[in-house]
């Protein structure tokens, strides 16, 4: 056992219960690696979790850590571990059970884990796992994207917009988007070919797109239904029961529970190293700091535009 610090909590519930705590980390076991965490990522879904909306998946032992997506170097390998060793720079994230990003040390299943590119600061690294390969299983592996295709992302400036539409475009996409009134500027900037605001009318885009990302819960799957093209497809990373009941009998619409895979990871990597996908950094804090951060960040969502990067150095 080794001790290390990290942001836990004893019961589910807000971020009043957020505890910055020595904790004894266990060693790697079989298929895991043990990472000293040079940074961290913050995500929607922490917080989520911690406030229990994914109890029946995550349980009920406490304390629980926060966070899910980090990069830095191996300390330790488990049995059976050969894709990585100590002293590789990685990067990776917990799963969800898991979790415990936030924090110095973290014990990591190993096929979550993959090489950071040379080419990739840390904190880069860590802001890409969650966004990143959920924009890439949106896309490439749900939404069967191809070059020449047609993109449309609700929601084209978060954290996994921004990344989808980067991707789309990598893959020789033309990409249409929607987001906050008077941010249409940012989004051409980043190649947007043309950008709506959430309440645009859809029948103006009527039968358009071969692919819509709905990442934020301004369009219905009715209204996308009536943008798509022939034989196109709708992926929702918003899920609900409802949602996911419907997506058992439509063709067309399938509601995204996104995986960590090395392969997902390996591809995001690359790109990002090429400097295809590049995930904006709004801010960066100590891990000494971070509870702070992340209250605001969740209550006021601040800052906007980019991550919330927590360091460890």
């Amino acid at each position: 056992m080794s001790t290390t610090q990290r942001i836990q909590y004893h019961q589910y519930g807000g971020p009043e219960l957020m505890r910055l705590e020595p904790f004894e980390a266990a060693p790697p076991g079989n298929g895991q690696v043990q990472v000293k965490v040079v940074a961290a990522a913050a995500n929607p879904m922490d917080w989520k979790i911690r406030d229990g909306l994914t109890k029946m998946q995550t349980g009920r032992r406490f304390p629980r850590g926060l966070g899910h997506d980090f990069a830095g170097v191996v300390e330790r390998v488990g049995e059976g571990v050969t894709s990585v060793v100590k002293g590789d720079a990685v990067f990776g994230a917990m799963t969800m059970k898991a979790s415990g990003a936030f924090a110095d040390t973290v014990i990591a299943d190993a096929k979550l884990v993959v090489k950071k590119p040379a080419e990739l600061s840390y904190e880069a690294a860590a802001a890409l796992p969650t966004v990143g390969v959920t924009a890439w299983q949106a896309l490439v592996e749900k939404g069967r994207l191809q070059s020449g295709h047609s993109v449309f992302i609700c929601g084209v400036l978060g954290g996994v917009g921004r990344c989808a539409a980067q991707i789309a475009l990598m893959k020789g996409a033309t990409v249409f988007g929607s987001c906050r009134d008077g941010a249409s500027d940012e989004a051409m900037a980043a190649g947007v070919t043309r950008v709506v605001g959430f309440d645009f009318d859809p029948q103006v885009l009527k039968g358009r797109f071969d692919v819509i990302v709905i990442t934020a819960g301004t369009l219905t799957r009715k209204e996308a239904r009536g943008m798509l093209k022939r034989g196109g497809r709708i992926v929702d990373i918003n899920v609900t029961p409802a949602k996911l009941a419907r997506s058992l009998f439509a063709r067309d619409f399938e509601v995204l529970i996104a995986k960590y895979t090395p392969e997902a990871l390996a591809m995001v990597a690359r790109a990002a190293a090429a400097g295809d996908v590049v995930v904006p950094i709004a801010r960066t804090v100590s891990l000494t700091r971070a509870i702070e951060a992340l209250t605001e960040l969740e209550r006021h969502h601040v800052p906007k535009g980019g991550k919330l990067i927590i360091t460890t150095h």
